[in-house]
């Protein structure tokens, strides 16, 4: 079987799984796109002292200041997350999770550690194809009224989701000299390289989600970890993380790549 007949025969697959999964695929992907929100409202609850207490150790921002951002933290995950599922006000959650990663990025001072920056950007980038969605379902309501085409922002929203989310996979990439590494670090790059670019996308999504599936489970089992250990609460960090990136690959792959892609311009040709 050749190259070409293989990516084809590849292509029939993604697009049977496609066909089935089409009416719960785009619900699964929010709930996987918002879990990492939900985790860490959840957390402020229950380690609602510990956050207080260091927020205001490292900022000497005083009680009443610490104790607003862990309520705002815990308020603002978990009424986006509420507000995201049942599909209400989805764009006003959307911008509240933005604010919350700006926050929490800041305030623990991840703007100077790369690999967590990269990652908080690929949730971003989550938020933003959410937000395409959320504008796709909106347009949906006038059906049948003319439209200037889909020159509009969903288009740039679509594409910085798409750019954004490789930024992942950029954290995952293993830099020695062993053969599995190099292996991995060439077809991973080769996939977030088409998933960017809006190549053959909705298959290099469908094969990243599997594989960062695959990497998650196997690297960020934290229920294999005594909850009483640090390590506990990193790899489950992480492990949502992932996760949340995972729902904004299914959401390209049940949306498209949308109109600044190499799949539409392909259509033009």
């Amino acid at each position: 079987m050749g190259q070409e007949e293989l990516m084809n025969t590849a292509e029939d697959v993604a697009d049977q799984f496609l066909r089935v999964t089409k009416q719960y695929l785009p619900h699964l992907a929010r709930l996987c796109l918002i879990s990492t929100f939900l985790e860490d409202g959840i957390r402020m609850w229950f380690q609602w002292n510990e956050q207080r207490d260091y927020i205001e150790a490292t900022w000497s921002c005083g009680y009443f200041l610490a104790t607003c951002f862990v309520l705002i933290n815990l308020i603002g995950q978990l009424g986006g997350c509420v507000l995201i599922l049942s599909r209400n006000f989805v764009q006003y959650a959307c911008f509240g999770l933005f604010g919350i990663i700006a926050l929490q990025t800041v305030a623990y001072s991840i703007l100077w550690d790369l690999k967590f920056l990269m990652r908080n950007l690929a949730l971003g980038g989550g938020l933003l194809l959410l937000l395409a969605e959320s504008r796709s379902e909106g347009k949906s309501m006038f059906a049948g009224v003319p439209s200037m085409g889909e020159s509009s922002p969903k288009q740039y929203m679509q594409l910085g989701g798409r750019v954004l989310l490789v930024l992942m996979f950029m954290t995952l990439l293993h830099f020695d000299s062993s053969f599995f590494s190099i292996l991995q670090n060439m077809v991973g790059t080769a996939l977030i390289i088409l998933v960017a670019i809006g190549f053959k996308t909705k298959l290099a999504a469908l094969t990243l989600v599997v594989w960062l599936l695959a990497i998650n489970v196997y690297f960020n089992a934290f229920w294999t970890v005594p909850a009483y250990k640090p390590m506990h609460d990193f790899l489950k960090y992480d492990f949502f993380q992932t996760t949340s990136v995972i729902g904004g690959l299914l959401l390209v792959v049940a949306l498209g790549p949308g109109g600044v892609s190499m799949d539409e311009k392909k259509k033009e040709w």
